[in-house]
């Protein structure tokens, strides 16, 4: 029996979505070691160039024009699967991705960024391919671009996401609250002194992380400047820049100046070990970054988060009593104090996170996913036997 083969699309659109990707790559191996995995970037098998255009466009609109970006959000909420706007969407590469799916014969699809999902929902009901089709909606909000006729099961977030699709017609039956999935690194329970150690930090003072990169909140140098430097009491920040060397460089000042001890960090693969030394992130309201988060119980300040989806995500987070949305400069520098000063507040945080923490979400989402494998199988082994009795009785 040949090996199951998983087709996995993300995009570059906003990391999460890759992240998302190789959570559920990740157990679905530890799953199914044998398994035949492809991850690829949709857009990229439509043009690499066109790729990078529009990427670069909507890192441009959301750091200079967020409220564009929010229009752009609440108009294309309101398109409809059947609605030319959406019919065009989903032509996009349709020759494409119909010819590379009937070629490598996938046993399943996973789809981790809304628009190939609806590209390839619209494939299947034109009869191109019956491969099941599955889409993990990485956001905490039900945006209609997630929903598409065609698709075989939503993997979910939380309950909300889950009633969301439903009121807007989907089949209960065909959503499962895997919560968004997240690397498995982040579940394990970590030595906080160690890592404090490594990173040359007292375990005595609060940890504030910060993160977010150029176009989230690490755009307010000063701002975190005058914060870390007039805390009325002791305070130590990790601040993470990501691959922008640039904005390393911009620190040079703060890191020397500072009142505060400050470790300043490039692009890391130990996130999780971050958010198990701090006491508090601000950042950007990605929902990996979210996810991730909450599985560390971590509370969360969002601040200014982008309109759109991320302001949707950020709302959910001050819903659940897990963090708050922030607003302005001195509502930020007032919560934080607040914060510091209350290890009580904190500690509040961290349990309302906890309550609502997915727990093993890639696990689930793996095991759903293979379990639409096993239904693919057993309906391909039930029509090979019927075929095989009636060319026995024939």
């Amino acid at each position: 029996m040949k090996p199951i083969r998983i087709l996995v699309f993300s995009s570059t659109f906003g990391a999460g979505h890759i992240r998302a990707a190789e959570a559920i790559i990740e157990s679905l191996q530890k799953f199914e070691p044998t398994l035949e995995i492809i991850h690829l970037d949709f857009m990229t098998m439509i043009s690499k160039l066109l790729n990078l255009l529009i990427r670069n466009s909507y890192i441009w609109i959301i750091k200079h024009l967020p409220k564009l970006w929010g229009k752009i959000y609440e108009k294309t909420e309101k398109i409809t699967s059947d609605s030319i706007v959406q019919r065009f969407f989903n032509t996009l590469g349709h020759k494409e991705f119909a010819q590379f799916i009937n070629h490598i014969k996938p046993d399943v699809i996973v789809c981790t960024y809304p628009t190939i999902a609806g590209i390839l929902a619209q494939l299947k009901r034109n009869g191109i391919f019956n491969t099941p089709l599955i889409t993990v909606v990485t956001d905490y909000t039900a945006h209609n671009q997630w929903i598409h006729p065609g698709v075989d099961l939503y993997l979910v977030g939380c309950k909300e996401i889950y009633e969301g699709l439903i009121s807007r017609g989907v089949d209960p039956a065909q959503i499962y609250i895997s919560g968004i999935p997240v690397r498995r690194k982040f579940e394990r329970n970590l030595a906080r002194g160690k890592i404090l150690t490594k990173l040359n930090l007292r375990s005595d003072l609060p940890t504030i992380l910060i993160m977010g990169g150029a176009y989230g909140v690490l755009g307010k140098i000063k701002l975190f400047q005058r914060i870390l430097s007039n805390a009325e009491h002791p305070v130590q920040a990790i601040i993470v820049c990501g691959k922008n060397r640039r904005l390393y460089d911009s620190l040079d000042q703060l890191v020397k100046k500072s009142i505060s001890s400050i470790v300043r960090l490039e692009f890391v693969e130990n996130i999780d070990e971050l958010m198990t030394v701090a006491d508090v992130i601000v950042t950007k309201a990605g929902g990996l970054t979210v996810s991730e988060a909450l599985t560390k119980s971590l509370p969360m300040l969002i601040y200014k988060p982008i309109p759109g989806q991320e302001e949707g995500n950020a709302l959910y987070i001050q819903k659940i009593g897990a963090g708050k949305a922030i607003y302005s400069e001195a509502e930020l520098e007032k919560t934080l104090d607040e914060l510091i000063m209350s290890p009580e507040k904190v500690k509040m945080l961290r349990q309302f996170a906890q309550a609502v923490a997915p727990r093993n979400s890639a696990d689930q989402a793996a095991q759903a996913i293979l379990k639409q494998c096993r239904y693919q199988f057993d309906e391909i082994r039930i029509k090979e036997e019927l075929a095989s009795k009636n060319k026995f009785y024939a």
